[in-house]
């Protein structure tokens, strides 16, 4: 793969791909680094609304005759897709840790995962269904279609970037629409890359197009495009509320997928083994930078300090550094400076505010590159910021609560809806808690992850509509009543 240029002693330069070929770049460029090292290793275009324009505008050209297409014929090309991922998987995993800094197991798990999403929605292509519904005329048939937007546009977060352009372009190709991918700013490389195994397929140019550049800038103008008809954000709550602002000048639709205060209860009757392992998974996961992941627990009394014993355990035991360079990590560093110094000042006001730091809470010991401590708090209040916000980093903040009632109650008390979890022995009292917990997934003792034949959406500020699933892949379409009298 000819994927960018190399310039003797200078970071790799990369170029946007629009209507099916790599355009010359010129203006701003943003600097790539490796947040486990520091070091600047790519640069990539901060493209403007003229770039933008061109992108949408392509799409725009090639969306009719895309269209037109059988379903099962935009499906092959899907597939096309997912064969060359995994033809390049090991490259595509080390690039990826190298730019956002998860470990590389994850980062593999991540482009196969990608490939198998893509063979995924192809395969909806023979299940696409629209409804015949009865009139109230004689001699007459309505018919609802199913049809696609048109221009659909991705605008990536960092954390999950290689998955994110799939759970946004496959569901948009096989219903029928054409993309303008936005990258984010923070790790761009793969998205490159993925439109380089793109170029290498006979995709119809403008179908796929890749712009990259800041949230304020390229992201800002695609938003704010006129001739773009739904925009798919992945992203924190605050920008996810700017782009509804801009999008709301066209009515263009928006699907968004924002932050995440995942509440874990673990009652006393619950395996505290499994507990303890299911939400360390679900913490450290991504060095604790996923919106699903358990950003808070609820543990019952009589089994609070048992609980604490275990989990402090796994934390403490966490190996983490450089994934690259270092075998066998359990986390990797947060990807940028603005993250690290937001954990750091969320836990130092959470001790300062009487919580317990019981492991960790502080920037770890490491040479280089934005690492932080695995940390356990305890003693947490209600009240208290780091039982409120996202922490996004490998925090654990833990409250005991009396009974099931006070947990659902506590968890719900949240701006945020997207996850939780239950860990209990006890199948009446699971599936009651499953009822009142108002969040849009609900784990019953395991990890907090998604499955693709599911329906990943969040309630309150986590977000408006969702992904994955049937329900996913008709976010990318809208309807057309047909009513035909016939005699």
């Amino acid at each position: 793969m000819q994927l960018f240029t190399q310039q003797p002693g200078a970071a790799a330069a990369y170029q946007n791909f629009i209507d099916g070929k790599f355009v010359e770049s010129r203006g701003n460029t943003i600097d790539v680094s490796n947040p486990a090292t520091l070091d600047v290793i790519a640069r990539v275009p901060d493209s403007g609304s003229e770039v933008v324009d061109q992108a949408v505008q392509a799409a725009k050209r090639a969306q009719p005759a895309w269209e037109k297409l059988p379903a099962i014929e935009r499906a092959r090309h899907l597939k096309a897709i997912a064969a060359k991922v995994r033809a390049n998987a090991e490259p595509l995993a080390r690039l990826i840790t190298e730019e956002q800094g998860k470990v590389l197991p994850l980062a593999r798990i991540e482009v196969n995962f990608t490939a198998d999403y893509i063979d995924y929605m192809a395969e909806w292509a023979r299940r696409i269904e629209g409804e015949i519904l009865t009139s109230d005329r004689a001699g007459e048939s309505i018919f609802l279609f199913r049809k696609p937007i048109g221009v659909t546009a991705g605008i990536l977060p960092w954390n999950f970037p290689f998955f994110l352009i799939a759970r946004k372009m496959a569901p948009a190709l096989v219903t029928g629409n054409t993309i303008v991918i936005k990258s984010s700013e923070e790790t761009p490389l793969n998205a490159f890359a993925f439109a380089g195994l793109v170029a290498e397929t006979d995709l119809p140019a403008g179908v796929f197009n890749l712009v990259s550049g800041t949230g304020a800038n390229t992201g800002a103008h695609l938003a704010a495009h006129r001739d773009v008809g739904l925009i798919s954000f992945t992203g924190s709550v605050e920008t996810g509320s700017k782009i509804m602002q801009m999008a709301a000048t066209n009515l263009t639709r928006v699907n968004l997928e924002l932050g995440g205060k995942a509440p874990a209860i673990v009652l006393a009757d619950a395996d505290l083994d499994l507990a303890a392992k299911a939400i360390y998974d679900s913490r450290v996961i991504n060095t604790g930078q996923v919106c699903n992941c358990a950003e808070r627990v609820y543990v019952a009394r009589p089994v609070a300090d048992a609980f604490l014993d275990r989990i402090t355990r796994l934390m403490r035991e966490t190996r983490y550094g450089d994934p690259l360079a270092m075998p066998d990590l359990n986390m990797g560093p947060l990807v940028n400076r603005a993250g690290l110094d937001k954990v750091t000042g969320m836990v130092d006001r959470a001790r300062a505010a009487g919580a317990e730091v019981v492991t960790g809470g502080k920037p770890a010991d490491v040479s280089r590159g934005h690492h932080y401590e695995p940390t356990v708090i305890a003693n947490c209040r209600a009240d208290m910021e780091i039982m409120q916000k996202e922490v996004f980093g490998p925090v654990l903040p833990i409250q005991i609560v009396d009974d099931v009632e006070e947990a659902v109650a506590l968890s719900n008390a949240s701006d945020y809806g997207l996850t939780s979890s239950i860990f209990t022995n006890d199948l009446n009292t699971a599936m009651r808690a499953s009822r009142d917990l108002r969040f849009g997934e609900t784990y019953i003792n395991r990890e907090h992850f998604e499955a693709m034949q599911g329906f990943h959406a969040g309630r309150r500020k986590s977000g408006i509509g969702g992904a994955d699933g049937k329900h996913g892949l008709y976010e990318f379409t809208e309807t057309q009543a047909v009513y035909l009298q016939h005699g």
